[in-house]
C-alpha cells in the first residue's frame, strides 16, 4: 500500500518509503538454516519539511530499526526510500555520501553520544573538517554561531562534555547534528535521559529550529506525552508492522487500533473519553520476532481478536481520516 502523506499542505517531501522491509539472519549453529527475523514487515510513510512524524510502540517494535534505514546506517532487505527525491536503494556510493549529510542523528543518551576528551568546539567542527573544504577560521565561526543557536553561550566552546548538565550536552549534540544543514534530523529518544523539567526546553527547542530551519523530524519515541506535544503525525508500529498511521489529533483523540488504544490508556492523562479508550488494557508479552503470529500480529494480546483475525492478517485501511490495519476497527471507533 503506498504511503499517506497525513500531513496537509504543498510542503516539500523529504522522507518517502514505500514497504520498508528489513530482515537479520539469526545463525542456528554450523550448518543449520538461519532464522528470518522480520524486524521491519512493510513500513510505508512521508515526512514533510517543517513537519514531525513521530514512531511509537514498545520496545521490540521495529522503531529504532526504521531509524536506523532512514539515517543510513542499514540498508532495506526491501522496499523503496527516497530522501530529498533521490532513491537511497540505487544511490552509488558518492551520491549516498552527499545523502549522509542530509540526514543527522540525535542520540538517547547525552551522556554517551559525546566524546569527552575533545572540547565542544572541536566535537561542532569535526563534521566541517570531514565533510567540507571550509578553513579552521570558518569552521569555528560557524561552530560558535550553532552554539549561539541552540541557547548556549561563546565561552562554552571551549569547555569539555564533563562541565555540562544533561539538558545542555543534549544541546550540543542537537548543534552538531545540524552542523551539515541536514534536511532531515532523526531523533531516536532525545529527551528520555533527561529530568522532566529539561525535557520541555529541549523539546521547544527543537520546535524552535525546526520553525526557523524548516526540518523534517523523524522522532521515535515511547513517551506520549512527549509526542502528543511535538509530532504533526504520529504512526504506531507493533511487531514490525504499522498498525495506525494518521495526524496526531486524529489518532490522540480518537484511536480506532486496540494497540494504540492501550497505550494511550497506559499513559495518564491521555486515555481520552471514549469507551473504547478507557477499557483498553494492554496484556501479556511481545511475541517474539522469530514466530510471529500467523494473522493478525497483535491478536494474542487483542480483547476483541475474532477467529479471522487469528487466521487472517489485516491490511492498511483509510478510517477516519487515517490508516489502520484491524478488521474490528469500524465496530470499535
Amino acid at each position: 500500500m503506498s504511503a499517506i502523506a497525513v500531513s496537509k499542505g504543498q510542503a516539500k517531501l523529504v522522507v518517502q518509503a514505500e514497504q520498508l522491509h528489513r530482515v537479520y539472519a539469526i545463525s542456528k549453529g554450523f550448518l543449520r538454516t538461519p532464522d528470518q527475523l522480520q524486524a521491519v514487515s512493510g513500513v510505508s510513510f512521508s515526512v514533510q519539511a517543517g513537519k514531525t512524524l513521530a514512531v511509537v510502540g514498545e520496545s521490540g517494535c521495529g522503531k529504532s530499526t526504521l531509524a536506523r534505514m532512514v539515517s543510513l546506517i542499514e540498508a532495506p532487505s526491501q522496499g523503496a526510500l527516497q530522501i530529498d527525491g533521490v532513491d537511497v536503494v540505487a544511490a552509488s556510493a558518492q551520491e549516498k555520501m552527499a545523502l549522509r549529510q542530509k540526514v543527522q542523528l540525535v542520540f538517547q543518551n547525552p551522556y554517551g553520544s559525546l566524546n569527552p576528551r575533545k572540547r565542544i568546539g572541536q566535537i561542532l567542527e569535526a563534521p566541517l573538517e570531514i565533510n567540507t573544504t571550509l578553513a579552521a577560521a570558518q569552521r569555528a565561526e560557524k561552530a560558535r554561531a550553532m552554539l549561539a543557536l541552540v541557547g548556549l553561550r561563546p565561552e562554552h566552546y571551549e569547555r569539555y562534555p564533563h562541565m555540562f548538565s544533561g539538558g545542555q550536552r543534549q544541546r550540543i549534540a542537537i548543534a552538531r547534528a545540524l552542523m551539515l544543514n541536514p534536511s532531515v534530523v532523526v531523533a531516536d529518544e532525545p529527551v528520555s535521559a533527561l529530568d522532566v523539567s529539561i525535557q520541555a526546553q529541549v523539546l521547544n527547542l527543537l520546535a524552535d529550529l525546526q520553525q526557523d530551519l524548516g526540518l523534517a523530524y523523524l522522532f521515535i519515541s515511547h513517551d506520549l506525552g512527549v509526542v502528543r506535544h511535538i509530532a504533526h503525525d504520529v504512526l504506531v508500529m507493533y511487531l514490525g508492522h504499522t498498525v495506525e498511521h494518521g495526524e496526531k489529533s486524529a489518532i490522540f483523540e480518537r484511536p480506532l487500533h486496540p494497540y494504540t488504544q492501550a497505550l494511550l490508556a497506559s499513559t495518564p492523562g491521555l486515555a481520552g473519553s471514549g469507551p473504547a479508550q478507557q477499557r483498553s488494557v494492554l496484556k501479556g508479552e511481545l511475541p517474539s520476532p522469530l514466530n510471529p503470529p500467523r494473522g493478525c500480529v497483535f491478536s494474542t494480546r487483542c480483547p476483541h481478536a475474532t477467529e479471522r483475525c487469528r487466521a487472517e492478517r489485516p491490511e492498511l485501511q483509510l478510517l477516519h481520516g487515517r490508516q489502520v490495519a484491524c478488521f474490528e476497527a469500524a465496530r470499535l471507533a
